[in-house]
């Protein structure tokens, strides 16, 4: 098995998520708590390595969203499978993502959640195609731009493959 190529290594990700870290305790830091919404899955390594980063108090939630179905592109359409199950009213939260590319999805999470009545609602992610950008929406905390290629790695995957590789790697969807 060929591992994919390198974009992102594991050493500039554990730099940019320290700085990111640093950023949002200062942000926050006149808060009492933040609550961090990780989306599944693909979110779930960049935020441990988020949390273990903040100073800040926080605790953190879950949700769960499907937009691309068995595809390699997004369908647009997004299907809520998991929503938060603590009570995130009047708290500050964050949305935790691991990559942004035609904005639907988040636009969506922002939708959902502003439903549940928090004080306050800032976004974070790990990735952020700009060109694929079909959706106005904004994003907070970027930790890296990058073009349209298909990544994979430190939570991403490509049909469930290379989600555990500690960096960003890039993959053709025919590959494999």
């Amino acid at each position: 098995m060929t591992l994919p190529p390198v974009l992102i290594s594991e050493a500039d990700i554990d730099a940019r998520v320290q700085e990111l870290g640093a950023e949002i305790s200062a942000d926050y830091a006149d808060k009492d708590s933040i609550v961090l919404v990780g989306v599944l899955k693909g979110a779930f390594i960049f935020l441990a390595d988020l949390s273990r980063r903040l100073t800040v108090p926080r605790t953190i939630e879950f949700i769960a969203v499907s937009s691309y179905g068995k595809g390699s592109r997004s369908t647009g359409a997004v299907r809520l499978d998991l929503d938060v199950r603590g009570n995130i009213e009047n708290r500050h939260v964050l949305i935790v993502e691991d990559i942004v590319d035609t904005g639907h999805t988040l636009n969506y999470l922002i939708g959902i959640l502003k439903s549940h009545r928090p004080a306050s609602i800032r976004t974070a992610t790990l990735l952020h195609k700009t060109e694929a950008a079909e959706v106005d929406v904004h994003i907070d905390y970027v930790g890296f731009g990058i073009g349209s290629e298909w990544v994979v790695g430190y939570g991403l995957d490509f049909a469930e493959r290379d989600r555990t590789l500690p960096y960003i790697g890039i993959v053709q969807p025919g590959d494999g």
